[in-house]
């Protein structure tokens, strides 16, 4: 069936069917709905060429991403979050332009976006505290979604996990345990929730009358071999952590093994928080979690990114959207009491 036919079929202009397909806010809603299940009944694969002719739209959604050899985009992480916004992405009938540019050619990447109409909105990951990728957006005129924020984060839409509240619930749990030596290994600071999530580990720590050692305090790109070499350093201290805190389960497996290899036990004698993120192919869960984690699903971030910015593209003159996704601290085999002396 062709949309000729299927406009024909419900005794409906080929216009008015089109628009109710690619979700035009000035179609009815009860139209669409008897289009959408027209079309589905009758299993509608809408030609691609002909919805771009038909919508004046690219029906492509853009993600540049720059390769400074160390960036946090390029990692397993970046890839559950890129699978879930492509669910939805193909869902909506959208297409996926990734970008790959060298560091420092971003802005020429988002100009040519913009110039040859090759997009219809980008998707901006990993911000920094002060990221000069909105204000070109702005001034491009492209519809774009940050997934997290700055440090300023009015005045455009974003969708970010609550990491400030999130790290000082891990460190205040820690706390509890009767942890005082407690190591924070973090992502680079310069992104924005790497800064949050150091400030939430600095609040709890100071609201018990106490100061955040440097010496167990590290940021980098968040692998495993960072996590492994700064967490070695700082148990080969005088004077060591009882506790760690990591950023993203990847890291926090380093960890693990510069622990086992000091013949300690986690759980027993260090105990470790990391920030899950929920991997679809590292479950924490598999046999029970493994980790204790302040979770949240980066795949379930994607998805809920790609419809908020398909949405924004839709009714541009909307609000801006901005939600906050707290995380949920789950206790597992990693952490126990701070050991004796």
């Amino acid at each position: 069936m062709n949309l000729k036919q299927l406009a024909e079929s419900l005794n409906l202009s080929q216009t008015t069917v089109s628009r109710a397909l690619n979700g035009y806010p000035e179609v009815r809603e009860e139209t669409r709905a008897r289009v959408l299940a027209a079309a589905q009944a009758a299993n509608y694969q809408p030609n691609s060429r002909a919805r771009r002719l038909a919508t004046g739209r690219a029906m492509t959604i853009g993600h540049v991403i720059p390769l400074a050899g160390k960036t946090e985009m390029v990692n397993p992480i970046f890839a559950d979050f890129l699978a879930g916004a492509g669910e939805v992405y193909a869902n909506e009938g959208y297409d996926l332009l990734l970008s790959i540019v060298s560091d420092g050619e971003a802005e020429r990447a988002y100009r040519q976006m913009a110039a040859n109409g090759s997009v219809d909105g980008v998707m901006i990951q990993s911000p920094e505290t002060d990221d000069t990728r909105i204000a070109l957006l702005r001034e491009l005129g492209l519809p774009f979604l940050v997934h997290g924020r700055t440090q300023n984060p009015d005045g455009y839409s974003w969708l970010d996990v609550a990491n400030k509240s999130a790290f000082r619930k891990a460190t205040n749990f820690l706390l509890d345990l009767g942890h005082r030596r407690i190591a924070l290994i973090n992502g680079q600071e310069n992104l924005d929730f790497a800064a949050r999530r150091r400030a939430g580990y600095a609040e709890a720590i100071w609201s018990r009358g106490m100061a955040p050692n440097p010496d167990w305090m590290r940021a980098d790109v968040m692998t495993e071999g960072f996590g492994y070499v700064a967490a070695s350093k700082m148990l080969d201290l005088a004077e060591t952590p009882t506790a760690f805190l990591v950023s993203s389960v990847i890291p926090a497996i380093g960890v693990r093994r510069a622990v086992v290899e000091r013949g300690l036990v986690l759980g027993r004698d260090i105990s470790l928080v990391t920030h899950d993120d929920v991997l679809s192919y590292m479950n924490n869960d598999a046999d029970g979690p493994a980790f204790t984690a302040t979770r949240s699903s980066i795949r379930g971030a994607g998805q809920r990114c790609a419809e908020i910015l398909i949405d924004l593209i839709r009714k541009p003159n909307q609000p801006h959207v901005q939600e906050l996704w707290e995380t949920e601290l789950t206790v597992g085999r990693s952490t126990g009491p701070a050991p004796a002396g």
